[in-house]
């Protein structure tokens, strides 16, 4: 994943590493294995699972509206996606299940839409 440098690079970039849709990443905030991974924020939610409900708000607005802000939580999508990824389990039959996988798709990434 190339690094992000100005607003179109960072945009790109979010983009690639958020491969889930927000309509995806809405249902699975919902599942009881989104809630079972993350480091607690302090208010019983995990930093993971609200900065997917801040992916999805971003994912809604159009590329002209984007604040600087969001573009500040872009790039820790991409920080996040990027050393997360290097991190996990590479053997297919260990991704499915994994708290690893679960943790980057509360990020808006599904490390098994990559091996598609």
């Amino acid at each position: 994943m190339a690094a992000a440098s100005n607003s179109d690079d960072i945009y790109t970039t979010f983009k690639q590493d958020v491969n889930m849709t927000a309509s995806e990443i809405e249902k699975w905030l919902k599942t009881e294995e989104s809630k079972s991974v993350g480091q607690d924020s302090g208010d019983g939610t995990s930093i993971g699972r609200h900065s997917g409900e801040r992916i999805i708000d971003i994912l809604h607005k159009k590329k002209a509206d984007l604040t600087s802000d969001d573009e500040a939580h872009m790039h820790k999508v991409h920080s996040y996606v990027s050393r997360h990824s290097a991190q996990g389990p590479h053997d297919a039959a260990d991704i499915e299940k994994s708290r690893w996988r679960f943790s980057l798709m509360n990020w808006g990434h599904d490390p098994l839409k990559d091996k598609k």
